[in-house]
């Protein structure tokens, strides 16, 4: 099934079985009612215990994630949408944040209380947190459409920030789950699990990871409009 069928199956699916939360599905990673019980399940995970440094979405549905990370103490870096500035993401430290550890677990609150860095100023990242449209149980994760959280694992990787097995965690609804197949291209991240707001799914999945930036498939205009990407593919 192409892509974009299985994400407009999907919203159509989550808005008819009004599971999906403001600001709708349709678009977007969606917001779904549970959201905030995957926390409970993200935190029992061993893979989470050890992280110290996170890179994760800005959407909704994740913020109760971002929100127990900033409480337990772990820093976040977050993405500038669509990477479009040349301090491309947002560093959330808790010991910088004082009291405003849950508002700046929302996208609003992150760029009014975290910290604009360049790729270079990261720290070495031991877990990512994404959003998803759908994913199957073997990992193949389906975004909503823009490629972004693919190009920032291609990106953290190429810089040294992220390794080819960091493990990855995705949340979404039970509904999100598919058993279709997915076309994945080499620039495609798979993810080792999948939180629901009543299972924990490990994949355990052999599914290749990119191995770095893959220019052929990347046009001229996104690279214009991500001045990092201008400078990476310089000296590349």
């Amino acid at each position: 099934m192409a892509k974009q069928e299985l994400r407009e199956r999907v919203w159509t699916l989550l808005k008819k079985k009004r599971v999906a939360r403001f600001p709708g599905a349709q678009g977007r990673i969606p917001n779904f009612k549970g959201a905030e019980k995957c926390a409970e399940l993200v935190a029992e995970l061993d893979v989470w215990e050890r992280a110290k440094f996170i890179k994760a979405n800005p959407d909704s549905p994740q913020r109760a994630i971002r929100h127990l990370a900033l409480k337990q103490g772990k820093t976040i870096y977050m993405a500038v949408p669509r990477l479009r500035e040349e301090k491309c993401f947002i560093e959330l430290d808790p010991k910088r944040l004082g009291k405003n550890i849950y508002a700046a677990s929302s996208i609003k609150g992150a760029f009014e209380f975290g910290r604009p860095v360049l790729a270079r100023e990261m720290k070495p990242v031991d877990l990512i947190l994404c959003g998803s449209v759908a994913v199957r149980r073997d990992g193949a994760r389906v975004g909503k459409g823009g490629g972004y959280s693919d190009l920032e694992f291609a990106i953290a990787l190429q810089a040294g920030i992220v390794k080819r097995n960091t493990p990855i965690i995705t949340t979404v609804h039970a509904l999100q789950i598919v058993d279709d197949e997915i076309d994945l291209k080499p620039h495609d991240i798979p993810v080792d699990f999948i939180i629901t707001p009543q299972e924990t799914i490990h994949t355990r999945a052999h599914l290749t990871r990119p191995k770095g930036i893959y220019w052929d498939l990347l046009d001229e205009e996104k690279i214009e409009a991500i001045p990092l990407l201008q400078r990476m593919k310089r000296v590349s």
